[in-house]
């Protein structure tokens, strides 16, 4: 059964918003594009992205929040992988954009 549209559900688009709001940040964008390539740990995450591991702790919390990453346990550390496949999309949709500053 195919899912009702955004544009007939405000349920829908509501969690929508809340999902483009959770990525709507360049630390947390970086992230998710990074997790597109399979998981990683906290400070595989601050090494690739050049940003502190508080910092990249905090921002996956916020996407944890929104059941967007998850977090598997292995030998003491985090390993964080989207929880959410089809961010990948978002993301592609995202790089083939043509941004203009």
């Amino acid at each position: 059964m195919p899912r009702e549209r955004l544009e007939n559900s405000a349920a829908r688009a509501e969690r929508a918003a809340e999902i483009l709001r959770a990525v709507a940040h360049s630390v947390r964008l970086r992230i998710v594009a990074a997790l597109c390539d399979g998981e990683r740990s906290v400070s595989a995450l601050a090494e690739a992205l050049g940003v502190g591991q508080a910092t990249i702790s905090q921002q996956l919390r916020i996407l944890r929040m929104q059941r967007l990453v998850e977090a598997a346990r292995q030998d003491g550390f985090a390993y964080y992988r989207l929880a959410e496949p089809r961010l990948r999309q978002l993301v592609q949709c995202l790089e083939g954009c043509e941004l203009r500053g």
